[in-house]
């Protein structure tokens, strides 16, 4: 065989080899949450996970990127009650049962500590986790989602009144306008396919308990936080100020260029600053 036969089979083998080794880090599991069976996409082990929480009809794909990041992190990436491969019971998906629903995941993964990635309705969720279970919360991320009551409950209650009247007509609507910003026309269309897939029962009670009052009190956040915002008029000029007063350990960022979904539009910058505010704050070891 000669050096470059050699070289090209060796090359080869070595894609093949790294081809595999992805495929088998990433294990889908499931984990039981009273009579729910909650799935979650795992790389890794030990007791303490960097744990990416998916936002409003949205599933753990939209981690993809990050869960093939991150070294040698333990990393896990949920597919919340009535999302993706999880079971989708006919109950009321407030905030308090999806933040449960985490904490079963990270008893069925032996987690003892998370640092906790919130995107969008994941931000109440893992908001929520906190308040429930502080002592197993290392940090939070707040990705592109809100601590506090953005509308009126009447603006709110307008808004959702089309979806309860006639859902399919209205929800394609109401993802078009989180998506437009979005260059990548593929990305686009797997964003919206996706969310469009969840259950009607699913997405109207969660999007209804995502406005509960009642999830936006002031307490404090005592440990680290850090927020990724996309720039836009959405956000308040005071938003900063106000994440400041929940939780005096903040990183904030506001990112130009980017849509709601922006750890997918740019999942090595996002990566990198999650990485940077987890090594930090020493709040996860390898």
């Amino acid at each position: 065989m000669s050096v470059v036969k050699r070289f090209l089979f060796l090359a080869s083998c070595l894609v093949i080899f790294t081809v595999t080794v992805t495929a088998v880090e990433i294990e889908n599991r499931f984990a039981k949450f009273g009579e729910v069976k909650i799935h979650y996409q795992n790389r890794g082990k030990g007791d303490q996970a960097l744990v990416f929480v998916h936002g409003w009809t949205c599933n753990s794909d939209f981690w993809h990127a990050q869960m093939n990041d991150f070294g040698s992190l333990h990393l896990i990436a949920v597919d919340l009650a009535g999302h993706g491969k999880s079971d989708k019971p006919q109950i009321a998906y407030t905030m308090d049962y999806l933040a449960r629903s985490i904490e079963a995941v990270l008893i069925d993964a032996k987690v003892k500590h998370a640092v906790l990635v919130g995107h969008s309705m994941g931000t109440p969720v893992v908001r929520e986790f906190y308040r429930l279970f502080p002592e197993k919360t290392a940090g939070l991320v707040i990705v592109d989602g809100a601590l506090r009551m953005m509308f009126p409950k009447e603006q709110v209650d307008q808004f959702i009144a089309p979806m309860k009247a006639d859902y399919k007509a209205a929800a394609p609507g109401v993802v078009d306008g989180m998506v437009a910003p979005i260059k990548d026309e593929k990305l686009k269309e797997e964003i919206k396919t996706a969310m469009l897939s969840t259950p009607e029962y699913v997405a109207i009670s969660a999007m209804e308990n995502m406005f509960d009052p009642s999830v936006y009190k002031t307490d404090s956040i005592k440990v680290p936080v850090l927020a990724v915002l996309a720039k836009s008029p959405f956000w308040p000029p005071d938003t900063e100020t106000f994440l400041r007063s929940l939780a005096p350990n903040l990183q904030y960022v506001e990112w130009e260029g980017v849509s709601h979904f922006l750890m997918m539009e740019k999942p090595a910058e996002f990566d990198q600053t999650v990485e940077g505010f987890v090594a930090k704050n020493k709040l996860l070891s390898k």
